[in-house]
């Protein structure tokens, strides 16, 4: 079974949360209430200085892939 890119999460120990699960490589859970990041991987030097390059795009992605699915609600 295939998944997509990015997944919707909420839990209601945190109801104020809103998690977009990032499910390819690599892999991270972010909380856009207040943008922190869980990463789902382990990275060594030479993976965390090309993460940081990447990260940014990452993040703006899962942003907007939320803004998508909040407008589809919506319409």
């Amino acid at each position: 079974m295939g998944f997509p890119k990015f997944l919707l999460g909420d839990n209601t120990d945190y109801p104020e949360a809103i998690f977009v699960v990032h499910t390819e490589f690599p892999r991270f859970i972010v909380n856009l209430e207040n943008d922190e990041v869980e990463w789902l991987e382990e990275f060594d030097q030479h993976d965390e200085k090309e993460l940081q390059s990447e990260a940014e795009n990452l993040f703006q992605a899962a942003n907007d892939f939320y803004d998508r699915e909040i407008q589809r609600y919506e319409d």
